[in-house]
């Protein structure tokens, strides 16, 4: 079927593919720079620690700022539109020594602007509350220990004006996430204490001045993390009141809830909460393992909801490390799926089968949702592809398996 047939059976159920195309180019996804490098950063050579696990090893990863730059500008070439970058803390650019977390300011991050700017995408931001001496124990805002808390709340607040440096250069607002790893690995004795001291911490962060305009903060709940099993401070119901009581967002991660957990039924939730929903899209496989993520039901489910909604209220990164592939390939595998799912949502008239639901008309609710499944998605994806000037299929692996063997494969 040609996309021109494609786009006449989907008119008859009241879908305009063009609409549908553009609508999906105005989409921009938040690319984590963390995929590159297995979430290492260039303050030390040691790998990621503090709740972070990654496994495998690839080789090929990126060892410094330029071979990051330069792998996440090679995948964005083969993933159609136009997207944003995820960095955290931990990826500043240190040039004679490294800057602590609560000294890091706009200085060890210019180099990415300047990069951002030539590549033509904007930049959001992340503190880094692990890997650190300060953070061994996996306890950062939450620290019994105020010299601790102190470090990393003076952190919270550089983070923050690095967002505003960001959304001043690139003129365009920096979501900023919160993700802390405070827990607990047996069961703690006291489960208020720590959630008190978190909260303090917290105030005094979103206490500083900086344009509620130009940055946006989130925060970042988690069911448990690696040698956190039992307790996490910033649980799902602290972080949902938290974050209602201080006037910010709280952001939901697809695989930082129980896998029994549909994420996709929260997210209406928060945008009537909240207004506008901030989401990590990952895949847990038994636990937060942050698979890439695939085509399945819960990511199609996340990307119906999106679209039901209106894209324009959710800010989206993907947030998953894998060091057992390719990372260029995860990048791209990651990027086009989201987009995939995304446009399939907008392929399904979602009016007209809100109106058979609230004529409890379910039997004819349930045999249209079910067909629709099988309309000719594939050939609108193409058209999209083919308008941004990116492979449509899997012929963009052979581009990436070159840029492994010519670059990758030659880091020692």
């Amino acid at each position: 079927m040609s996309y021109n047939e494609a786009k006449k059976k989907y008119a008859k159920i009241g879908i305009d593919t063009e609409k549908a195309i553009k609508d999906l180019a105005k989409i921009a996804i938040s690319m984590h720079c963390w995929q590159g490098d297995d979430v290492g950063g260039f303050e030390t050579t040691g790998g990621a620690s503090g709740g972070i696990q990654t496994t495998g090893n690839y080789p090929g990863k990126a060892r410094t700022p330029e071979e990051l730059m330069g792998d996440i500008e090679f995948a964005l070439k083969l993933i159609p539109g136009s997207h944003r970058v995820n960095l955290h803390a931990c990826y500043g650019v240190h040039t004679d020594k490294v800057v602590d977390r609560n000294k890091l300011g706009p200085k060890q991050f210019e180099p990415w602007v300047k990069w951002a700017k030539k590549v033509g995408v904007k930049l959001d931001f992340n503190p880094t509350f692990f890997s650190h001496p300060l953070a061994a124990d996996s306890l950062t805002l939450s620290n019994p220990d105020p010299s601790v808390r102190k470090f990393w709340v003076e952190h919270g607040i550089r983070c923050l004006e690095i967002a505003e440096y960001f959304a001043k250069e690139l003129k365009s607002p920096c979501c900023v996430n919160f993700w802390c790893p405070d827990g607990c690995k047996d069961e703690p004795s006291d489960r208020l204490g720590p959630r008190q001291r978190m909260a303090d911490s917290l105030n005094k962060i979103f206490k500083a001045r900086y344009n509620k305009k130009a940055v946006i903060p989130t925060l970042e709940s988690k069911l448990f993390g690696i040698g956190l099993e039992s307790y996490t401070v910033n649980s799902h119901e602290f972080v949902m009141g938290y974050a209602m009581k201080a006037g910010i967002l709280a952001l939901l991660d697809m695989g930082h809830f129980h896998i029994s957990e549909s994420v996709a039924d929260k997210i209406s939730s928060f945008l009537y909460t909240f207004g506008k929903v901030a989401f990590h899209i990952s895949r847990p496989v038994r636990w937060d393992s942050d698979h890439v993520i695939r085509q399945n039901d819960d990511l199609r489910a996340a990307a119906q909801e999106i679209v039901k909604m209106d894209p324009s209220n959710f800010i989206i990164a993907l947030d998953y490390f894998d060091a057992s592939i390719n990372r260029v390939a995860a990048w791209v595998l990651g990027m086009r799926n989201m987009q995939k799912e995304l446009l399939k949502a907008m392929l399904v008239p979602w009016n007209s089968l809100k109106a058979m639901q609230d004529a409890q008309e379910f039997t004819v609710q349930l045999v249209l949702q079910e067909e629709y499944k099988n309309y000719p998605f594939e050939e609108v994806w193409a058209e999209f592809c083919r308008r941004a000037g990116v492979p449509a299929d899997e012929a963009w692996l052979k581009t990436v398996q070159k840029y492994e063997k010519d670059v990758l494969l030659k880091r020692v």
